[in-house]
């Protein structure tokens, strides 16, 4: 009896601190774990507001993991690739669309401004909506508090963001000047039934690929619910841009596009507005986020419309490929001071030609009339450039037609797949690639046969963006092996829509 007595007589202390412990230990998993719910709950308890808000209630809480790169906008059709970790991320689920096209922020279903992907926000307003362009304001007496944004579709770049210009929506002013001292509302000098859509032309526009990525498609995208009742209020204009892609801007809507930033003290008055465009994909249009499942085709068939293309379908004007109608190739052509050129075109022209061929070359660049340039594109039955902006024009090829991309030396396919090579299948484009190896590289020419650049190009990679873009797109020109290069052209004539027997 002693020894067991003298034995609870000593352990117990050291039982009660084992208790004590655990019992400190659950209560710290619980504050814990109730911090990790606060932080990361996406509902509010308060009205189920979805958008966290830093301690500055004025501005939109955008949190990215994305690396912020400085990219040129002259040549590149990839500084929308300047991380390839950022491309390979899923772009966010877009939000229920709220009715009436968005509200005050109090009580509805989400924010005024809300995420519509990882790559842009849209702000939506109704009621008395007044825009103020010379301010970059829109005031809607709907709101309750302000919000800031800048309606262009590359909100993770920072280079980019920083030629556009910020807008402000805030709530109308309730004062009527009788001298009560409250803000008097700035009085409509315009007024239209239409809906106001603000997005901008800053950014990396006059590239094509950023022309039509940033700014087109997501403008097709967010005005294509409104059926042409809808005005572009278009800030950072640029006038040689928007004569270049206007005939697009009159597809889309019934209305005068407005150089809006241009506007002075005049105030347009609608009844709903939109601020930033919608992003989906690169080149592409998601079915499943638009209203009525509208897709990346019906931007097509607008672009024929607009610019009076003929043909919806790469087929034969019989039921053969004959002398009177052979499939027409078209080169893609670049000048060798720019990069990424093909040193012996007109021996890849006499190979296609051979093949059965009609073959064309063109040079797309800043000067060339779009309308002229679309027509050529449609006319053709399969398109072979190397990676760049270039190949932006693949959004004119008839349905069924071949692009063939060909991908600089230095590990580039994963640019090449998401630029070019994702968007070609929603298109109803065949896409073929022909991956330059390092005997057809001027790179070869330029470095010692052991140098970083030759025998481990991801060496490059891991340094970033700049030096993967100055050394492997700007330096390097190109000269494919004109009998590998057959072989990719043979295998676009078998998926060309025409009876094989045709061709010899």
């Amino acid at each position: 009896m002693k020894t067991r007595s003298s034995g609870r007589g000593g352990g117990e202390p050291r039982r009660r601190l084992r208790n004590a412990a655990v019992m400190a230990l659950m209560l710290s998993s619980l504050v814990a774990l109730s911090l990790v719910r606060a932080r990361f709950s996406p509902i509010a308890s308060d009205g189920g507001e979805a958008l966290k808000l830093k301690a500055d209630e004025s501005k939109l809480v955008v949190t990215t993991n994305h690396a912020v790169v400085n990219t040129e906008s002259g040549d590149s059709s990839s500084s929308s690739s300047s991380s390839a970790a950022a491309e390979e991320e899923e772009e966010v689920a877009a939000p229920a669309k709220p009715a009436g096209g968005g509200g005050g922020g109090g009580g509805g279903a989400r924010p005024v401004c809300y995420e519509t992907s990882r790559r842009s926000d849209t702000c939506e307003a109704a009621g008395d909506v007044r825009v103020v362009g010379g301010s970059q304001t829109v005031y809607a007496d709907t709101l309750d508090r302000e919000w800031k944004t800048k309606p262009y579709c590359r909100k993770h770049d920072a280079f980019a963001l920083s030629h556009v210009k910020e807008w402000t929506l805030r709530p109308l002013p309730s004062g009527d000047g009788d001298g009560g001292g409250a803000a008097v509302a700035p009085r409509c000098t315009t007024n239209s039934t239409a809906t106001a859509f603000v997005l901008s032309t800053g950014g990396f526009t006059g590239n094509p690929f950023h022309d039509y990525t940033d700014v087109l498609i997501p403008a097709f995208i967010t005005a294509h619910r409104f059926g042409g009742e809808v005005q572009f209020l278009v800030s950072s204009y640029k006038s040689w841009w928007m004569n270049k892609y206007i005939q697009i801007f009159q597809q889309m809507s019934r209305h005068d596009v407005v150089d809006v930033d241009a506007d002075g003290d005049e105030v347009r008055c609608y009844r709903s507005a939109v601020v930033g465009p919608e992003f989906h994909r690169e080149l592409g249009v998601d079915p499943t986020k638009t209203p009525s499942g509208y897709s990346v085709l019906d931007f097509r068939k607008m672009l024929r419309g607009a610019f009076g293309l003929d043909r919806a379908t790469a087929t034969p004007s019989g039921d053969r490929w004959d002398i009177r109608r052979r499939p027409r190739l078209l080169i893609i052509s670049r000048r060798a001071a720019r990069g990424r050129a093909f040193l012996h075109e007109r021996a890849m022209a006499d190979m296609a030609a051979s093949l059965g061929f009609d073959v064309r070359v063109g040079e797309p660049d800043a000067s060339t009339d779009t309308s002229k340039f679309a027509r050529l594109v449609n006319s053709c039955d399969v398109m072979v450039g190397v990676h760049g902006a270039g190949l932006t024009n693949m959004v004119f090829l008839p349905a069924g037609a071949v692009l063939v991309q060909v991908v600089p030396y230095g590990k580039l396919e994963w640019l090449a797949r998401n630029t070019f090579a994702e968007p070609s299948s929603a298109m109803e484009i065949h896409y073929l690639e022909y991956a330059v190896q390092l005997d057809e590289t001027t790179l070869s020419e330029q470095y010692p046969a052991d140098h970083p650049v030759l025998r481990d190009p991801m060496a490059i990679h891991k340094q970033g963006w700049e030096a993967l873009k100055t050394t492997y797109l700007d330096k390097q020109n190109v000269r494919p092996h004109l009998g590998r290069l057959k072989n990719t052209f043979l295998q676009a004539l078998k998926l060309l829509p025409h009876d094989k027997e045709t061709m010899n």
